[in-house]
This record gives C-alpha cells, sequence and structure tokens, in this order.
C-alpha cells in the first residue's frame, strides 16, 4: 500500500467529486492509497480540519502553524500540546522557515519553530518542517532546540544534498513531493538517487505541486502514486518496493498512528 505522508484534506478541490470527500477518499484507496496524514498549517482551522478526518480510521492528523501563517503571533508551547492530545493527531508541525516569501517575520517564525520544536519534544511526536531559502538557520534551531530521539521530517523537500544529509545526522527523514518529476529538478533527483531508501517518505502536499502527468491540475492523495514511481525509477527498484519501505518508514516515524 501506499501512505501520502503530507497533504491538506480540507483545503481540496473536491468538484471532480461533485463536492463528495468520500468520493476522493475512494479514488485514491482504489490506486492502494491507504493511509494520510492530514497536515495542519493554522490554529483556528485545525479543530474543523480535524474533525473532518476524525471518521476516518486511515486518516490522521498534526497540529501546528505554518511559517508563512503565523500573521505575527506566535503558537505557545502549551497550545500545541494540549491540541496533541487528541487520539488522531501523530505529529506537530508542519512549522519551519520560509524566507523566501516573508523575510520581513523571520523572528516570529523562528521563536514560532522553536515552540513546535519544544511541543514535539514534550509530546514525544516527531515534527514537520517546512523550509525555502533558510538551511543554515533551519538546522541550527533543529540542533539548539529539536530532540534527536524524537526526530521528525522536511518536507517537500528541494534543498541541496548537503542539507539532507545534515538532517539525516539530526534523526530526520527526507519527504519527496510531485516536484521530483519535474522537468527542472534534475538536482532534486540527485538527491533522491542519495538518500537511503530507509530514510525517506512520499507526499503529494494536495492540493499544491501534482506530479508529471498531472501538472497544471488541482493535486490529491491518489496522485502520491506518480511520486512513488518517479523514486523507484530513480533508484532502480520496483513501485511495489517503495510502497513497502516507505510505509514502513511512515510508521517507524509516526509511530503513534499504529496506536490509534
Amino acid at each position: 500500500m501506499f501512505i501520502d505522508s503530507h497533504c491538506h484534506l480540507d483545503r481540496l478541490d473536491l468538484s471532480p467529486y461533485e463536492g463528495n470527500f468520500e468520493a476522493m477518499l475512494d479514488a485514491a484507496q482504489a490506486r492502494q492509497v491507504q493511509q494520510m496524514l492530514c497536515v495542519s498549517i493554522e490554529m483556528e482551522q485545525f479543530r474543523s480540519m480535524y474533525d473532518q478526518i476524525k471518521p476516518y480510521e486511515h486518516i490522521f492528523a498534526s497540529v501546528g502553524v505554518h511559517p508563512l501563517n503565523t500573521d505575527g503571533q506566535v503558537v505557545s508551547v502549551e497550545a500545541l500540546v494540549e491540541a496533541a492530545q487528541l487520539p488522531r493527531v501523530v505529529a506537530i508541525g508542519e512549522t519551519g522557515l520560509d524566507y523566501y516569501y516573508q523575510q520581513d517575520t523571520v523572528e516570529v517564525q523562528q521563536e514560532s519553530f522553536r515552540n513546535h520544536l519544544q511541543a514535539s519534544s514534550d509530546t514525544g511526536l516527531p515534527t514537520i518542517i517546512h523550509t525555502r531559502d533558510a538551511r543554515e538557520d533551519t538546522l541550527q534551531i533543529i540542533r539548539e532546540h529539536g530532540n534527536a530521539d524524537v526526530g521528525g521530517v522536511l518536507h517537500c523537500f528541494t534543498e541541496s544534498l548537503e542539507m539532507a544529509k545534515a538532517a539525516l545526522d539530526l534523526n530526520y527523514m527526507i519527504s519527496f513531493s510531485g516536484i521530483v518529476t519535474f522537468r527542472n529538478a534534475a538536482e532534486l533527483r540527485e538527491v533522491v538517487k542519495a538518500i537511503p531508501m530507509d530514510r525517506i517518505l512520499i507526499e503529494t502536499d494536495a492540493p499544491y505541486l501534482a506530479p508529471v502527468p498531472h501538472r497544471g491540475k488541482k493535486n490529491e492523495p491518489k496522485y502520491v502514486v506518480e511520486v512513488a514511481q518517479c523514486v523507484a525509477d530513480l533508484k532502480g527498484l520496483r513501485i511495489e518496493e517503495v510502497a513497502e519501505q516507505t510505509t514502513v518508514n511512515f510508521q517507524r516515524l509516526f509511530s503513534r498512528a499504529q496506536a490509534v
């Protein structure tokens, strides 16, 4: 089976399914996408997101605030820890740093990131990290405030092999999205080749970044199969092997999902 390790189900375009959420899930399951992790990006929307996925045993949730959604406010450690007590929450995030779009919010982003890492340490739940144009600061804050025994994942990875190796040393996995299928992603495909298979996750980041040959469409969990196929081709593996190993990796990192 395949697991979409990072998607935003509350933000999907359901028009191809006449607004039917379950029809979208059925389409994913028809392609053997058996589990999904629905990732939080705003505390204000967290509870409605959680309530949407709660009835489905194969869907899990995270709690956190995307670095581009801080709006000048820093979520407290206590708020994150409290929300993380809900039974389907298996991770903290997504959090991290994005200097590409909002260089003027660097200090707030960093404080929010540190609070997420503390909540991760306090709860024992791994951290889901977004990083763009902030390599040195991302790694430095993980080193100073992260818990290596808990670890996490750098999601939708688009950075250098050097950064990937540094993250692996800090007990983080690397997750690849549909970007690996893009024509201009040759350097990223070299990173895929270099990363050990037991440290890789696959994701859609739906509704964003649909993989080739669906680029330009709204993304959805069923397209994680295309990401898996790209990884398989790059690694010289059968897609079934990629499905099996990334499932094992997901279950090892997000161990709380096994207990739900």
